[in-house]
Formats: structure tokens, C-alpha cells, sequence
């Protein structure tokens, strides 16, 4: 894949070279997280909390359910006048920008601005997606990232921002890290992800696979991310560099869902369906029409994580190990609404015999 002129300065920044290894045992540090009261945030606060760190969390409501010990910062990082007053007269050891707002997207603007409320920091950490690199398979750190007129905004809002934080770091000094992970995924998702299948495994559904069934999926648990997260605080001259945050193995859907089913101990039943006939009947990978969970349905974007298992000596968890943890915990606290299942139905009910797979195929 060549590189544009627009990534030039990120590949020079996030070369492989010369990031040191450092014992753990970083310094007690005051700690932001931006977003912290969701999937990653809460997680991830558990972790800084438990290592010892004065942690707060930035979000618009006015109070949060992380304990006592949390402070509490009331802001839109969307609004620069907003952010500016809540943080006045406070500062900062690390922030984690965590945050995306899928109503009105958080762009590279609204980032840079937040970057700029700081002042020495010893790391920001940025939370990127395997999406900033737009399209395309095996990518390295080191690869173009998806060019500022990509026609997806969440593509290209992460792209520009991963841009403007190193554009940044090359002017200042600044020091951004940014991770970028596939599929998240765990207990707490609040993507209906994992639970749409084991909702349709549940009640003996036929799961309807897009075309044949075989994009790639690439996945990592959310307490993989979280480490890593963890990790950068902790290595020597991390500043300036991407890690690209995954299992290693990328999966087909059909294995996916497979696997999901072997976490519940139900064995799935296929029906393929073609893309076209989805979209016609008005079904969408981010819904309300959904067909094969929230955004499940893309064009694969994988990537090489040897770089995270060497510096940060990241050994993700195994995934379906981790699916059987996930599946106890979703049938004690699934919060997601009873499903709908008209929408899909209907195109089974097209769907001639060929298309039901055997339990072979």
C-alpha cells in the first residue's frame, strides 16, 4: 500500500524503531479519562484505581456509578468553551480520550482542541480504530490511514485525529499514543453485538449470513485493550507511536458465529442471504434494521499486531474461552430489549432451500 503525502509525518512518528521496553511500577499518577462510564471506560478505571492512581473521569452527566474515589468533571468535549471551564484550574499526569460521539462525530478538531487543554502530560492516549485505516488487510502500524474525504465520517474523524495528534507531537513534543483496536468485545458491550446471536442461538433461530459468509472479523477482548491502555503509561519513548490492539487471527462471520455458539452450547443453523436483497428490504449493519449484529457486516479491515506483542508484550486471551465467560455473564445481566425478529423473517422467507448451509458446510 503506498503512502500519502497527508500520512507521511504519522509513518515517521509511529516507526517500530527505538520504543524501549521498562520494568513496570510507573509512578502514582493524576489520571482523566474521557468517557470513562461505558464498555473501556469503566473497565479501565477499575485497573487505574487498583494500580494505585487519583483518577477522574470527564462526561456530560452530572454524576457517575464508579465510586467515591472518581472525581467527577461535568463537560462536552465537543464544545471547546465548555471543556475549557471544567478543566480551569485543574491538571493532569494522563488522559485517555476515550470518547466518540456517534450523533454528531467528535472530529480531528474537537481532539486537537482537547489535546491543547494540557499542559506536560506524560502521556495522552488516544483511542483510536482499525477503521482509521479505511479499507484493506494486514495493515502495519506504518501504513497510510484513510484519506480527510473518506465518505464515512467515523473512518474519517479518526483518521484526521490520529493526523492532527501526531502533527502535534512532531511540532511540540506532545506526547500522543494512540491504540487501535478491531472488534471489541466482552462483558458489558453495549454494542448488540455478541448478544444478538446468543439471543437467536437461545431461540433455536436460523441466522441469516450476509453473501456467503465469509468477510473477515478480527476481535479483542475488552481487558486486552484495557492492558494495553495500562502498558503505554509504562514504556520508555511510547510517545509518537501507534499499536495496532488484536488477536492475532483474523475470523470468517461463519466463524464466528460459530464459536459463539460453542460458547453457548447450541449448534447454529445458516441461511445465506445476498447483501443486495438485505439492503433493499431496508436492513442496515448499524440498524434499527439488523440482520447480523451491530456493524458486523463491513468490509474487512485486519491488521498485524506483532508490534503490541513485542513492546507491550500483549498475549491476548483466548477467544473462545473468553466467549464462555462472556455467555455466562450475558445470561445474567443481558439489558438489551426482547428482539424483533419480523424484519428477519421476512427474508427468510425468501430464502430458497439452497440457501440453508449443512452443518458441514
Amino acid at each position: 500500500m503506498k503512502t500519502s503525502s497527508r500520512t507521511s509525518a504519522l509513518n515517521t512518528t509511529t516507526r517500530e524503531q527505538g520504543v524501549r521496553s521498562q520494568e513496570p511500577g510507573a509512578a502514582k499518577m493524576r489520571v482523566l479519562v474521557i468517557g470513562g462510564t461505558l464498555f473501556i471506560g469503566r473497565q479501565l478505571v477499575a485497573e487505574l484505581l487498583k494500580a494505585g492512581h487519583e483518577v477522574s473521569v470527564l462526561h456530560r452527566k452530572p454524576k457517575h456509578a464508579l465510586g467515591k474515589k472518581v472525581g467527577n468533571i461535568v463537560a462536552d468535549r465537543n464544545d471547546p468553551v465548555s471543556l475549557k471551564a471544567a478543566l480551569a484550574g485543574r491538571s493532569f499526569d494522563v488522559v485517555y480520550d476515550n470518547v466518540y460521539d456517534w450523533e454528531r462525530g467528535t472530529t480531528a478538531a474537537h481532539v486537537e482542541a482537547t489535546a491543547r487543554s494540557f499542559n506536560r502530560l506524560h502521556r495522552y492516549v488516544f483511542m483510536s480504530s482499525v477503521a482509521a485505516y479505511g479499507d484493506g488487510l494486514n495493515h502495519h502500524e506504518g501504513d497510510a490511514l484513510a484519506p480527510d474525504d473518506h465518505p464515512e465520517a467515523y473512518v474519517r474523524n479518526k483518521a484526521m485525529s490520529e493526523r492532527a495528534l501526531f502533527r502535534l507531537r512532531q511540532r511540540t513534543g506532545f506526547p500522543a499514543v494512540t491504540l487501535r483496536p478491531p472488534f471489541i468485545y466482552g462483558p458489558g458491550n453495549p454494542f448488540y453485538r455478541e448478544a444478538f446471536f446468543w439471543d437467536r442461538l437461545r431461540d433455536n433461530r436460523t441466522i441469516i449470513l450476509p453473501g456467503d459468509g465469509r468477510r473477515l472479523m478480527q476481535f479483542v477482548h475488552v481487558k486486552d485493550l484495557v492492558y494495553s491502555c495500562m502498558k503505554v503509561l509504562e514504556i520508555t519513548d511510547a510517545a509518537g507511536h501507534a499499536f495496532n490492539i488484536a488477536n492475532s487471527k483474523p475470523l470468517t462471520q461463519v466463524e464466528t458465529v460459530e464459536a459463539m455458539a460453542r460458547a453457548a452450547g447450541k449448534e447454529p443453523k445458516f441461511v445465506r442471504i445476498p447483501r443486495q436483497r438485505i439492503f433493499r428490504a431496508g436492513g442496515s449493519p448499524m440498524g434499527p434494521k439488523l440482520y447480523f449484529g451491530v456493524y458486523y457486516d463491513v468490509p474487512p479491515i485486519t491488521m498485524v499486531v506483532n508490534k503490541a506483542q513485542r513492546v507491550l508484550k500483549l498475549k491476548p486471551v483466548d477467544f473462545e474461552t473468553a466467549l464462555k465467560e462472556e455467555y455466562r455473564w450475558y445470561r445474567r445481566n443481558n439489558s438489551f430489549p426482547e428482539p424483533d425478529y419480523s424484519f428477519e423473517d421476512s427474508l427468510i422467507a425468501t430464502a430458497p432451500p439452497s440457501a440453508y448451509l449443512a452443518p458441514e458446510d
